[in-house]
């Protein structure tokens, strides 16, 4: 990917967790960060902070933080939500996350300055970023 940014808009139903992969994939980015990301959910999927268990749930979600890191080998995002009552949910996102009426993601590409990998950490259990500076 050339642009130094990726920038788009999904759509009512469309998979959020997905969606930031098919766009990457679509773009050819390689290494990048979620810079910025407004909209809103009507089913949360997010895996809790024990490591083990995921959260569902439908109901009507503003976003007001989605961060991580994005590389050819995965990503590792992290969101925090409100929701009509003004109670605050996050967690790391997974796939089942469905937009209510957009979600605007811009996303900032690092590929001139650093290649990103994952790499299986027998210490964590995950694959973990592997930064390498050009």
């Amino acid at each position: 990917m050339k642009n130094r940014y990726l920038v788009f808009r999904l759509q009512p139903g469309a998979d959020l967790y997905l969606g930031i992969i098919e766009n990457c994939v679509k773009a050819q980015l390689k290494a990048g960060c979620i810079v910025s990301a407004v909209g809103c959910l009507k089913k949360v999927v997010f895996r809790k902070s024990d490591g083990n268990s995921i959260y569902k749930e439908s109901n009507e979600f503003e976003v007001t933080s989605l961060s991580g890191t994005i590389s050819e080998d995965g990503v590792h995002l992290h969101i925090q939500l409100c929701d009509n009552e003004l109670r605050s949910i996050g967690g790391h996102l997974k796939a089942g996350c469905i937009v209510n009426t957009t979600m605007e993601i811009v996303i900032r590409n690092l590929e001139s300055e650093y290649i990103l990998t994952r790499e299986y950490d027998q210490g964590t259990g995950y694959n973990e970023l592997e930064v390498t500076k050009k």
